[in-house]
C-alpha cells in the first residue's frame, strides 16, 4: 500500500504554461491509489480544457466559486474539509503572492484558507520571476506556514530562458509525496554517494570513458538529502543539476574522484557507490596530440585505484553500498562483488542495449548477508527512494547488531 492510497488530494492547476503536465500527474495520483478532485483558476481554463481533467479523474472539475449549485450546499467549505493534501501544480507567482497574503479572490485560494489539510506548492515561472525577491519572500512567508515546496527545477523554459523555475515532473511529485514513509530515516547522519562515469586522459583531447549518465547516483543523493542525511555527492563529469540541499564535488578522473572521496570519508556513516569508475586508465598521458599516421594504435592500460574497496576495507568504515552493472549472469556477479570487496550491501542492475545507463527508469536487485530483495522496472527517482528506505533500515539493523555485541554482559 502507497502512502497516497485512499487519501483525498484536491489539485489546484493555476495558468502556468506548465499546466499541460497536470493531467499526467492526476493519472500518476490515481495510480498511487489517491482519490483526486481538480480545481483550475481561470486563467489554467485558458490553456487546458477543464474536460481533459475530468476524463483523467473521473470527478467534475471545480473552478467557480460563484457556481450556484455547488455553493448551494457550501462547496467550498466541504472541498476544504474533504481534502487530505491539497496539490497546487503549477503554482504560478501570483498564486504564491496570493497564499502569502491570505487572499481568499478564487474557489483555490478560498479551499486553502479554509481547510486544515497540508498544502503543497510545486512552482512553476520564469526564472526571472522566480528569483525576484518578491516570490523569494512570499516563499519564506509560505514555508514559515508549513506550506511545502516541491521544486522547481533547473533547465531551459518555454520562453528560452535557462534557470530554475520549470515544474518539477509529474512522475517526480508523485515520489518526493510519498516520502512520508522514509522522511527522516536518514536524519543526522552524513552520506557519500559517487556518481557518473569518469574520464581516462590518452592525450590532451581524447580520452577513455564508459555510458554513465549519472541519473541513479543523483537520484540516490536527492533522495538521501530528502530523508534528512547530510550528502556530499562526488560526480564525475555530467551534466545534471545539482540536488537542493547536496554538497557537489566535480572530479574528472578515477584518481580524482578515489582523492576526493577518501579526503572526506572520515567522518561518512553511509558510502553508495555508484559511481561507474573506469576500471582501467592509460598506463600515461602522451603530452601531446596524437596524430594519425599508424594504421594501427596500441594503448597501454593499468587498473584504476578501487575505490569501493578501500571504502570497504577501512577500520571503523561506513556502511558501504557497492553497485554492480553486468552485462549476464547477473547476482553471480553480484554476490561475488560482495563478498570480494566485504560490503554491506550491494545493487545490481542489467545494462546494454536498452537497459541501465542513459535511461530514466531502471530495476534492480539489492544483495546483503544471506539476502536479496528484486525491485521492478520503475523511474529511477522512485527507484532511488525505495534503495534509500531500504539501506537506511539495514543500516540500522547492523548499528543495532553491533551496539549490542558490544555492550557489555549483564553480571
Amino acid at each position: 500500500m502507497t502512502k497516497l492510497q485512499g487519501q483525498h488530494v484536491v489539485l489546484g492547476v493555476t495558468g502556468g504554461i506548465a499546466a499541460y503536465k497536470s493531467p499526467d500527474l492526476v493519472r500518476r495520483l490515481r495510480e498511487q491509489g489517491a482519490d483526486v478532485t481538480v480545481i483550475m483558476t481561470a486563467s489554467a481554463e485558458r490553456l487546458v480544457s477543464p474536460t481533459v481533467f475530468q476524463a483523467v479523474s473521473g470527478e467534475t472539475v471545480r473552478g467557480d466559486l460563484w457556481d450556484e449549485k455547488a455553493e448551494s450546499a457550501m462547496g467550498h467549505i466541504e472541498l476544504a474539509r474533504w481534502a487530505d493534501l491539497i496539490l497546487i501544480a503549477p503554482a504560478t507567482a501570483n498564486l504564491m503572492a496570493q497564499l502569502a497574503g491570505g487572499s481568499a479572490e478564487n474557489l483555490l485560494t478560498t479551499v486553502c484558507l479554509a481547510s486544515d489539510a497540508p498544502v503543497v506548492l510545486v512552482p512553476a515561472m520564469n526564472q526571472g520571476m522566480w528569483r525576484n525577491a518578491s516570490t523569494q519572500a512570499n516563499r519564506k512567508k509560505l514555508e514559515g506556514r508549513n506550506v511545502r515546496f516541491i521544486g522547481p527545477e533547473e533547465g531551459e523554459q518555454a520562453c528560452g530562458d535557462e534557470g530554475p523555475g520549470r515544474m518539477t515532473e509529474p512522475v517526480d511529485i508523485v515520489a518526493r509525496l510519498g516520502m512520508g514513509k522514509v522522511a527522516g530515516i536518514l536524519r543526522g547522519l552524513q552520506v557519500m554517494v559517487t556518481a557518473g562515469p569518469t574520464r581516462e586522459a590518452i592525450d590532451p583531447v581524447r580520452f577513455v570513458s564508459n555510458k554513465s549518465s549519472g541519473k541513479m547516483g543523483f537520484a540516490i543523493a536527492r533522495a538521501a538529502a530528502d530523508a534528512g542525511a547530510s550528502v556530499t555527492l562526488i560526480a564525475g563529469p555530467v551534466s545534471l543539476t545539482t540536488p537542493k540541499g547536496v554538497e557537489r564535488v566535480d572530479v574528472e578522473s578515477a584518481i580524482d574522484m578515489y582523492d576526493a572521496a577518501m579526503d572526506r570519508i572520515g567522518s561518512t556513516d553511509i558510502y553508495i557507490g555508484a559511481a561507474a569508475i573506469s576500471d582501467y586508465r592509460p598506463a600515461q598521458m602522451v603530452a601531446k596530440k596524437i596524430k594519425k599516421i599508424a594504421a594501427t594504435f596500441s594503448l597501454e592500460m593499468v587498473k584504476s585505484p578501487d575505490l569501493l574497496a578501500a571504502v570497504a576495507l577501512l577500520d571503523n568504515g561506513p556502511f558501504t553500498v557497492g553497485f554492480a552493472a553486468e552485462t549476464d549472469n547477473l547476482e553471480k556477479h553480484a554476490l561475488t562483488k560482495l563478498e570480494a570487496k566485504r560490503l554491506d550491501m550491494i545493487v545490481a542492475n542489467l545494462v546494454g542495449a536498452g537497459v541501465g545507463f542513459d535511461r530514466d527508469d531502471n530495476s534492480a536487485v539489492i544483495m546483503w548477508a544471506g539476502s536479496r530483495q528484486a525491485v521492478p522496472n520503475m523511474a529511477k527517482t522512485e527507484l532511488a527512494r525505495q534503495l534509500v528506505a531500504m539501506i537506511a533500515s539495514r543500516y540500522r539493523a547492523v548499528a543495532g547488531a553491533e551496539a549490542s555485541q558490544s555492550r557489555p554482559a549483564a553480571s
